[in-house]
C-alpha cells in the first residue's frame, strides 16, 4: 500500500511543478498609477523627480507605427509580452541572473507614450527601470518616432 503512494508522489510532485507558468499574468493596466514611495518605479506621469521620465512625444510618423513600437518594446533584454490592448501593452522585462520581473508598461495616449517601469519585487531596482525607459527612448529615437 505505501510503495503505489510513494510511487505516485513524485509523479504528482512533478505534474504540478509543470503547471506552474503556463497561463499569463494578468495585471491591471497602472500606466495612470502613480509611482509608490519605493526606488522600483518609474514613469512619465510622476511629477516626483527621483520617478518621473520626460515625455515621449511622438511624430507624425510613430503615431502610424503602433505595432512597430510594440515590437521594440519587446527588444529590450529579457523582454516578453505580459498583455496587449489596443493601445496598451505591458512587457514583462526579466532580469538575467535572479530572474527578477519588471513589468514595462506603454499605452499611446494623443500623441504621447504613456511609460511606466515598476520592479514586482524587492525594494529598490538600482536605477534598471530608468535605464530600460531610457534604452526603449533611445530606440525609439533613432527609428525617427520622436518629436525633436
Amino acid at each position: 500500500m505505501i510503495k503505489p503512494l510513494l510511487l505516485l508522489l513524485p509523479s504528482l510532485v512533478l505534474l504540478g511543478c509543470s503547471n506552474a507558468d503556463t497561463e499569463a499574468l494578468v495585471l491591471p493596466d497602472r500606466t495612470v498609477d502613480m509611482c509608490g514611495e519605493k526606488p522600483n518605479c518609474v514613469s512619465t506621469i510622476e511629477p516626483r523627480g527621483d520617478f518621473s521620465l520626460a515625455a515621449f512625444k511622438l511624430n507624425q510618423q510613430g503615431l502610424s507605427q503602433w505595432l512597430a513600437i510594440k515590437d521594440i518594446a519587446l527588444s529590450l533584454p529579457g523582454a516578453s509580452l505580459g498583455q496587449q490592448s489596443n493601445h496598451y501593452i505591458r512587457v514583462e522585462c526579466r532580469s538575467k541572473i535572479f530572474g527578477f520581473v519588471d513589468d514595462f508598461e506603454i499605452k499611446l495616449q494623443g500623441d504621447e507614450l504613456i511609460v511606466r517601469s515598476e520592479s514586482r519585487t524587492g525594494y529598490s531596482d538600482f536605477g534598471v527601470n530608468r535605464e530600460r525607459a531610457e534604452q526603449f527612448r533611445q530606440l525609439l529615437a533613432a527609428e525617427e518616432y520622436l518629436q525633436n
